[in-house]
């Protein structure tokens, strides 16, 4: 019935005079575009909704060999992007961006969303994307199905992380390691075909590849996203060669090895990918997976929601806590769940979720306070203010950069007194805590704006050849993290898709990056304009004007220009200036440590 009467009303918005005699012209045209966005949003939702259910139940209950899911999924996906890339819904919206004088700047930014999400799939090439919702399907089913074993067994994403954080063998290390990209070849024909159908499906709307089309949203041209990327690297390499050098002969020392390598095999790290090496240190007084340990897994997303509540946000709608999926599966289970932490609003409005596997440690601990800051932001703009179409982050990168930055306040020293995870009387080592900070948000830039940026916009915008995937890959992984893989690695192989977003997050990996600048700025501002404290020493836990200055960045969702807020709340434009203060601590005694050490990492190009 609902499509029968926005069919209707589309008949009408098209008949192009104005229907009431006398009437303002500005205000009929006005009119006309709110009937119109209310019908779009009303039908945008309910689909929207269905195909987040499928989603939901494909990432949370999956059964090897049973279709059942993918074909769920296929079928509410192609439902809604039939309706969202209609031909009659792209000239409509054209039609009123045309007047944009005569229409509100609330509704300008609505149509263009309408076009945006179009182009994602236009009805103009119906087929093609049917195929690429299939694909897309199989993929998931694929990568999230796969049965990881060692030595015969089963193994878990967590059993796996958790060898390569303890571990010292490096026979197991290495077995461990080659375990974790396996599904990598499973994937690769798979993702050569999603490569090809999402750049044909978004060039049917004019985008020169499906890179080009997500950097867009930023309002950014696929060569000013890859020079800003490029520009992180630059400024941060200083310290990241520091790290680098130190990590070399340090692991060295670890695993016995006497003649410490140019670059970093690969299965030394304590990470599948290289992108976090923070477990590499522990605190003295800061020794949080002993004190975690204790703690049963329901006490951490609860601890993380009193965090919040202690900023002036609501609770949890109970909702959430019914039908979330926060922890590992039974050993007898019979299906799997996708064990990478997510947040999902899956209505765009009050039906929020969180997929987790939260066992008691560190990880598990900052990550829970990092996805109830995703689920949070969607609650703050989840309201009338906010047309349904805007309900997102100021830019994507925002939705990252307040997750990461509650995650960075809640492992802050004087956080975990209050909380009592640590005792007050615990004395740390305040270098050591900046060295491990710096092994996650530091070492992770190479990763995110080199290596995933790069190899995602030579995959889409240069068509990388299939031959080359693993070649490139590991030549990325070189020039920017400094590591190598601790065995030759062919084009049998295919390492970039073990890696999650590769396949189902696809050409917006630096959306993270710019998080971190984000993350940075808006810490910066807090610690020393709000509550006047030392950043690398800081409580938000109990400040409601903490809280408020959070609320005033998520309560709009995209109704403003992520420029303008990001000025507006810190009082300055984008920078990478405060991560790198951040950490100018640490420059002078990493130097100090890397005393008579060789530095091998290559110098970045540009």
């Amino acid at each position: 019935m609902k499509k029968v009467i926005f069919l209707a009303c589309i008949g009408i918005l098209f008949t192009g005079n104005t229907r009431v005699t006398g009437a303002n012209p500005d205000t009929s045209v006005r009119q006309e575009a709110q009937t119109y966005l209310d019908e779009y949003t009303d039908e945008y939702q309910s689909l929207y909704y269905a195909s987040s259910k499928a989603e939901w139940e494909a990432n949370t209950h999956i059964v090897p060999g049973d279709p059942t899911n993918a074909k769920r999924v296929q079928e509410t996906n192609e439902a809604l992007s039939r309706f969202t890339g209609s031909a009659e819904n792209i000239r409509t919206a054209q039609k009123f961006l045309k007047k944009k004088e005569q229409i509100t700047p609330l509704q300008v930014n609505q149509f263009e969303r309408i076009l945006y999400i179009a182009a994602n799939n236009p009805q103009t090439v119906e087929e093609l994307v049917k195929k690429r919702i299939a694909a897309e399907a199989a993929q998931n089913e694929n990568l999230y199905g796969y049965d990881f074993t060692i030595g015969g067994e089963s193994v878990s994403a967590n059993d796996i992380d958790e060898i390569l954080t303890e571990e010292t063998d490096l026979d197991k290390r290495l077995e461990t390691w080659q375990t974790s990209k396996e599904v990598g070849a499973v994937l690769k024909d798979g993702l050569v075909n999603l490569r090809n159908l999402r750049n044909q499906t978004v060039q049917a709307l004019g985008y020169d590849d499906y890179f080009t089309y997500q950097v867009s949203d930023y309002g950014m041209t696929r060569q000013e996203m890859t020079d800003l990327m490029r520009q992180m690297n630059r400024e941060l390499y200083p310290l990241y060669r520091e790290i680098h050098t130190f990590a070399r002969y340090e692991l060295a020392e670890k695993y016995g090895v006497e003649e410490v390598p140019e670059m970093l095999p690969a299965h030394w790290l304590p990470n599948r990918w290289g992108q976090d090496w923070a477990s590499m240190v522990e605190v003295e007084g800061m020794d949080l997976d002993a004190a975690l340990k204790k703690k049963n897994p329901e006490w951490f997303p609860k601890q993380a929601e009193r965090f919040y509540v202690s900023l002036g946000f609501e609770p949890l709608p109970q909702s959430f806590w019914e039908l979330s999926s926060l922890y590992p599966l039974p050993e007898d289970a019979d299906y799997k769940k996708n064990n990478h932490a997510s947040a999902w609003h899956l209505n765009l409005d009050d039906d929020v979720r969180c997929l987790q596997s939260v066992v008691p440690n560190s990880r598990w601990y900052e990550t829970t306070h990092h996805e109830l800051g995703h689920i949070y932001y969607f609650i703050a703009y989840s309201n009338p203010e906010v047309p349904l179409l805007l309900r997102e982050g100021a830019n994507r990168a925002y939705h990252e950069a307040v997750g990461s930055l509650m995650g960075l306040a809640a492992m802050q020293k004087p956080f975990l007194d209050e909380v009592g995870v640590l005792p007050k009387s615990a004395e740390t080592d305040e270098m050591q805590a900046l060295l491990k900070e710096a092994l996650n948000y530091v070492v992770f830039i190479p990763w995110s704006a080199g290596v995933m940026t790069e190899f995602e916009n030579d995959l889409y915008a240069e068509n990388l050849s299939k031959d080359a995937f693993n070649a490139r890959w590991w030549e990325l992984k070189r020039e920017y993290q400094g590591i190598v893989p601790p065995e030759p690695r062919g084009e049998e192989y295919c390492d970039a898709a073990s890696k999650t977003h590769i396949n189902n997050d696809a050409a917006q990996y630096y959306d993270y990056a710019m998080s971190y600048l984000i993350l940075f700025q808006l810490h910066d501002h807090i610690s020393r304009n709000i509550l006047n404290q030392d950043p690398h020493s800081v409580n938000y836990y109990g400040s409601k004007e903490v809280g408020d200055f959070l609320k005033d960045i998520l309560e709009p969702g995209a109704t403003k220009d992520w420029r303008k807020v990001l000025r507006e709340t810190t009082g300055q434009g984008l920078s990478a200036k405060p991560m790198v203060r951040y950490f100018d601590p640490l420059m002078e005694y990493l130097h100090k440590q890397n005393e008579g050490r060789t530095y091998t990492l290559p110098p970045l190009e540009g």
